[in-house]
């Protein structure tokens, strides 16, 4: 009986250590069986070639001339702009050109000196209206700085109350002088434009 329990124990402590040292395919999940793991079919690395230096050298330069090629592809289609239909000339006009060709008459010196003549009378009125503008403008700069500088004298409340800014004046409006006179029932156009140029997709 002392015998059987000791093979018993015995048996135990053999599988223990064997548990403990098994190799790596073999799997002990319960004491009595044994069982076999799959294969991991493992191979040793492969030694790395020594490559040349210069065909490195040539491999990255043939890398290099390929993106630059793509590059320059790129960059010559974006220059080429969309065709505007609108914006060509027909052919029929181009073909017309001598026909419709016009010899202006030449301009007489008498139309030429009254046109220097006016040119300059402009030139005079435009710079007396200029003068007279920028005077007006110190003159009321300076008529402001003057009674603000009175009213601050007289206290300092209410000059800090005028140098507030007055967000009612913000929505001003005035008409300014036009360069040419405004043409009397002139009826201006809504500005409907109607977008028939092709979609390039």
């Amino acid at each position: 009986m002392a015998i059987l329990s000791l093979a018993g124990v015995f048996s135990r402590l053999t599988l223990q250590v064997i548990e403990r040292h098994a190799p790596r395919g073999i799997s002990t999940g319960v004491v009595a069986n044994f069982k076999a793991t799959p294969y991991l079919m493992a191979e040793p690395l492969k030694k790395k070639k020594r490559v040349d230096p210069a065909v490195l050298k040539a491999r990255e330069e043939r890398k290099k001339k390929k993106i630059e090629k793509q590059i320059r592809r790129l960059e010559k289609n974006a220059r080429q702009l969309k065709p505007i239909e609108e914006c060509e000339v027909p052919l029929s006009l181009l073909d017309e050109k001598k026909v419709r060709m016009r010899s202006l008459p030449a301009f007489t010196a008498e139309a030429l000196e009254s046109r220097a003549l006016l040119e300059k009378q402009w030139a005079a009125y435009k710079r007396d209206q200029y003068v007279a503008d920028v005077q007006m403008l110190d003159s009321i700069e300076f008529s402001q700085t003057k009674a603000l500088d009175e009213l601050r004298k007289e206290s300092e409340e209410l000059y800090q109350e005028a140098m507030k800014i007055d967000h009612r004046l913000l929505p001003f409006k005035r008409e300014s002088p036009l360069e040419t006179p405004a043409l009397d029932n002139y009826d201006s156009p809504d500005g409907d434009y109607l977008d028939v140029s092709k979609k390039w997709e």
